[in-house]
């Protein structure tokens, strides 16, 4: 193995969370019909060698089901400050031994958490 690629976050609506993915800060990288569905594609800005898909058709991951998404920040601080002032909610910051978490979460309830070192 060689490395991760691509993580599949299970949505209803895949334009309502592509708009909330472009806002919390990803970029799209692609977004064309796929089957019968439609591929959408987004990574942080200058990580495109992992990203994300938004997708409808696994039946056994079901909008909202993911929790335990890291996205690594190095001021949490300004990262609450300026996705706040966006109208993106951000849960209150957990310290742990292993550094300070805030949660986020998308319109279909997968949770993810900013973490600080």
């Amino acid at each position: 193995m060689k490395s991760i690629s691509v993580i599949s976050i299970p949505v209803t609506d895949q334009q309502a969370a592509k708009e909330f993915y472009l806002k919390l800060g990803f970029n799209l990288l692609a977004e064309a019909p796929f089957d019968t569905h439609k591929w959408i594609q987004l990574a942080l800005p200058g990580q495109e060698s992992v990203s994300i898909t938004l997708v409808t058709w696994f039946p056994n991951m079901p909008a909202g089901s993911v929790n335990g998404f890291v996205i690594n920040t190095d001021n949490l601080d300004r990262e609450i400050e300026a996705l706040t002032a966006k109208g993106i909610v951000v849960g209150k910051v957990d310290q742990t031994p292993w550094g300070r978490f805030a949660a986020v979460t998308d319109p279909d309830g997968n949770r993810m958490s900013l973490h600080q070192a």
